[in-house]
């Protein structure tokens, strides 16, 4: 167990995920100053109107892309381990915790679920009209892919809590449909807007 700075925000990020971040508040400033200077992680957990989160996920600065005169900063991170908070603690300007490892248990992914989500991820990447990369080489497939796709935030936060990798990836196959049947939908109003507003009736 040990402490970390805590970044409560009210985003998930998920293990292999790189969002950007705009920090402006000076506790926050200074927490992320800190992690660069000392290449340390720190720990980004979703906080709303629930409250703060028990487990929230380690993070690391790898790229600082913009500085600004008045200290504001935006950083790209990069998300680590699961953590779950221990004991919050104090004594620094911006919130601190001890915390633990969130570790997963011994499951294997269904296999059907693995080739279910990979055709899944290829056919999102088709409507969105993107290139897909290859999210089997990482090391839990569940991640890798929620990490890629936008799922909602409660959505990603119950994939963070969930210790069983066939349990998380069986959840993304049903998010992925539910996101295919979207932008499928989506995809079919602009297609019929786009014939609406080409087509002149005649007579």
């Amino acid at each position: 167990m040990d402490e970390i700075g805590l970044f409560p925000l009210g985003i998930v990020l998920l293990p292999t995920e790189r969002v950007p971040l705009h920090v402006f508040e000076p506790r926050y400033r200074e927490l992320i100053s800190e992690c660069v200077d000392g290449d340390e992680e720190f720990g980004l957990v979703l906080e709303d109107e629930d409250g703060l989160r028990e487990i929230g996920t380690r993070a690391r600065v790898i790229e600082i892309l913009e500085q600004f005169p008045d200290g504001r900063l935006n950083v790209l991170v990069e998300g680590g381990e699961r953590f779950r908070i221990a004991r919050e603690t104090d004594g620094r300007e911006f919130r601190t915790a001890e915390v633990e490892p969130v570790e997963d248990d011994d499951s294997e992914p269904d296999p059907e679920h693995v080739e279910r989500a990979l055709e899944l991820y290829g056919r999102l990447a088709e409507l969105a009209e993107v290139e897909p990369d290859d999210p089997a080489a990482d090391d839990s497939l569940s991640f890798a892919l929620a990490a890629r796709v936008e799922l909602g935030t409660a959505a990603e936060q119950e994939l963070l809590e969930l210790s069983s990798e066939h349990d998380r990836l069986a959840r993304v196959v049903e998010l992925l449909e539910r996101a295919e049947e979207l932008l499928q939908t989506q995809k079919e109003l602009r297609d019929r807007a786009s014939q609406n507003g080409s087509v002149r009736r005649h007579g």
